[in-house]
């Protein structure tokens, strides 16, 4: 190990310790980043997915896709993060030669994540009106077309919509003003584990149900003549977008790290307990699907529509249905305050802001963009552009575009620009690990298969083929 290395090493690690907040334990590492990466594509896109692209022959294909592709770029941002102990713009500034402008992957993701945020929290404001409901009882039916009446009935009203909306980033904004420890990391500690007990829960009632064995057979029977290119596509582009990369949260969660923490172990911690979320909500919610008749369709729908519906023809339905609504809004939660904490700490620290202030002028621009998504069913519903309303235009330029066009630029850094020896030397912890293998194999993902295979999802994104 050179002494060039070491000093830069210790150079970034004290970089702001005694100034900056973060995370103070192992499972709290952990359980931040999980709840970063969960979120409610687990709940219902990743098991339709699953279950309509060849069940187990898909999640064999989604595993692989995450580690040419999710897991390699995940460990480069938190290991910038970590080494920069900076938000994404500084991080980049900071470690990459001097007048070259890649801190504009940070720049971007700050864009991203709030083009996220804005949409985001309006499908999470349908889910907390949802809890409110569910103990009301008044979606409590079998009758799908009072179940589609009531979401309906939100969705279009301007005033539920911004309410719920504004409600979520109040909650959200007053989590994020405890600070990392006290707020995101003492959170999460406590809804991680409350989510895997609540899946349980609902496992275990849904595999008693008649026709169990047909739900557990949409989801995980193989089926490998429906592997396709098409869904191989599918499989990359979900192994990207369902670790929270390309848009600064992992470096930001990264710059949180302690000096000691395992980051690859602690990442693939993270995929395999994010992949454990997903099928335990299939085992969940398609057995009751498949024995109430219903068709296992993927969005809203399901979420909103289908499921009071199943619920409704379950003993105890009103408190399961309660439990599923508290249980999507936990995953809802841990990954809209990664997502927030990107600005927060850009502004923080960039701007030299009080966190009070940085939170505050961050939930005011959230207010003012999601607006635009909130009312898309009402208000706005023929306001578009390219012919997409801002709900969908949001999602599409985020989804399509910024997010691979940032992961794709974070490995070329690393892979073309920062070199071998300072990510071996990040990833041993100050040569404490011996990972160096490991750190080999990661490093020639990044540099040669991670960046083309995200380019191919973007492009098929962009429909560009």
């Amino acid at each position: 190990m050179s002494t060039s290395h070491k000093d830069d090493f210790d150079v970034s690690e004290q970089n702001l310790s005694a100034k900056r907040d973060g995370f103070s334990s192992g499972f709290g590492v952990l359980a931040a980043t999980l709840g970063s990466a969960v979120g409610l594509g687990n709940i219902w896109k990743f098991p339709y997915l699953t279950g309509a692209n060849g069940g187990a022959g898909f999640l064999v294909v989604y595993f692989v896709a995450t580690l040419l592709v999710g897991l390699p770029v995940m460990i480069a941002e938190i290991t910038l993060g970590r080494h920069a102990k900076a938000n994404p713009i500084t991080a980049l500034q900071t470690l990459a030669p001097k007048g070259q402008p890649w801190w504009l992957i940070g720049a971007f993701g700050m864009l991203a994540s709030f083009l996220i945020l804005s949409f985001y929290s309006e499908v999470v404001a349908w889910v907390f009106a949802y809890v409110a409901k569910a103990i009301g009882g008044s979606i409590l039916s079998s009758d799908r077309q009072v179940t589609e009446a009531a979401f309906g009935a939100l969705i279009s009203d301007p005033l539920q919509s911004l309410l719920w909306q504004w409600l979520v980033l109040i909650v959200m904004g007053g989590i994020l003003l405890l600070g990392v420890t006290k707020g995101i990391e003492a959170l999460t500690k406590k809804l991680m584990p409350a989510l895997f007990l609540l899946l349980l829960l609902l496992c275990g009632v849904s595999l008693s149900l008649d026709k169990a064995g047909e739900g557990l057979s949409f989801l995980f029977r193989p089926d490998f003549s429906k592997i396709t290119a098409s869904v191989v596509l599918t499989a990359m582009g979900l192994a990207f977008f369902k670790l929270s990369i390309g848009m600064g949260t992992m470096i930001t969660y990264g710059s949180y790290f302690r000096a000691d923490q395992n980051i690859p172990q602690t990442t693939f911690r993270v995929m395999s307990a994010d992949l454990c979320v997903s099928l335990l909500a299939g085992i969940a919610i398609f057995p009751a699907v498949f024995t109430f008749g219903f068709e296992p369709a993927a969005g809203p729908a399901l979420v909103f529509i289908t499921i009071p519906a199943v619920f409704s023809q379950i003993p105890m339905g009103q408190v399961l249905m309660i439990m599923f609504f508290v249980l999507t809004a936990i995953a809802a939660t841990g990954a809209m305050l990664s997502l927030m904490e990107v600005p927060v700490l850009i502004i923080h620290e960039r701007l030299g802001l009080s966190r009070p202030q940085a939170v505050s002028i961050t939930l005011a621009l959230l207010a003012l963009t999601g607006s635009t998504c909130a009312l898309t069913n009402s208000t706005l519903a023929d306001f578009k552009l390219f012919g997409l309303n801002m709900f969908d235009l949001f999602d599409f330029v985020s989804s399509n575009i910024i997010l691979p066009a940032g992961g794709i630029f974070v490995a070329l850094f690393i892979g073309w620009v920062w070199g071998f020896d300072k990510l071996r030397h990040a990833l041993s912890n100050q040569g404490t690990l011996h990972n160096e293998k490991l750190a080999r194999i990661v490093f020639f993902l990044l540099r040669y298969v991670s960046p083309l295979l995200i380019l191919v999802v973007m492009l098929k994104g962009l429909k560009l083929f």
